[in-house]
């Protein structure tokens, strides 16, 4: 390990105890159970082939005391209420196989895109990509744009079909093995976003082009556990 490598670790490990301490005495009250560990109170489900087969298996279950995105059909469960300003916390894993998942903030319209994912700010769960920002009709901006936000020649960035939409993550290996479960927090102080994946922080960006709303889970394809879904509102 040389010198560069020395100093990354230690700013790395600097910035996580900063956020760490920051986030404590911003929390203004005890949490907020999002989920229950017995059913889907205060959630409901979007999924669209639903429209044409309304007793289609679900896509979200509560199995063994924990939520389960199973995948298919695809879709959103969201919660009933919308939040602002608020750390949320999620435990989750993929128990058997790497799969797609995220978790949505300051979700709005509904099917927004491709009738199916609503207005919102993905933070990407997908196996070796969590922490990574997609934008929905919605925009964020981060530091060092033309390195963390890809674009082809021509494209803008933006949340519009044809946008550059994918901010990438800060890190490479923050997530734990297949079948263990990783902690993501989601801080969201008005028009920031933070993000941290079992301690490392992942992204942030700022100049949210919104603030609050409906918090959802997808179902993208592949089976996902949730054992907790935590939110911590924070002092204005």
């Amino acid at each position: 390990m040389d010198c560069h490598d020395r100093l990354d670790i230690t700013m790395q490990a600097y910035l996580t105890a900063f956020f760490a301490l920051w986030t404590a005495c911003l929390h203004a009250a005890e949490p907020v159970q999002l989920f229950n560990g017995k059913d889907l109170a205060g959630w409901k489900a979007d999924i669209p082939k639903a429209d044409r087969n309304p007793s289609i298996e679900p896509s979200f279950i509560v199995r063994d005391a924990k939520l389960v995105s199973l995948g298919n059909p695809r879709g959103q469960l969201l919660t009933e209420k919308a939040f602002k300003n608020y750390e949320l916390l999620v435990e989750y894993r993929f128990p058997d196989q790497p799969g797609n998942c995220g978790v949505l903030v300051h979700a709005s319209r509904l099917r927004a895109r491709g009738n199916m994912h609503p207005q919102s700010i993905e933070v990407q769960m997908m196996s070796g990509d969590a922490g990574d920002f997609w934008v929905i009709e919605e925009d964020i901006t981060v530091p060092d744009m033309e390195k963390r936000r890809p674009k082809r020649e021509g494209q803008k960035w933006g949340g519009g079909q044809n946008d550059a939409r994918r901010i990438l993550n800060l890190t490479e290996d923050s997530e734990k093995p297949l079948g263990e479960w990783n902690t993501m927090t989601i801080l969201c102080k008005d028009d920031t976003i933070t993000v941290h994946v079992n301690g490392d922080l992942v992204n942030r960006g700022h100049n949210a082009t919104a603030t609050e709303g409906k918090i959802a889970l997808q179902a993208e394809g592949a089976e996902v556990e949730f054992r907790k879904i935590e939110l911590h509102p924070l002092k204005d």
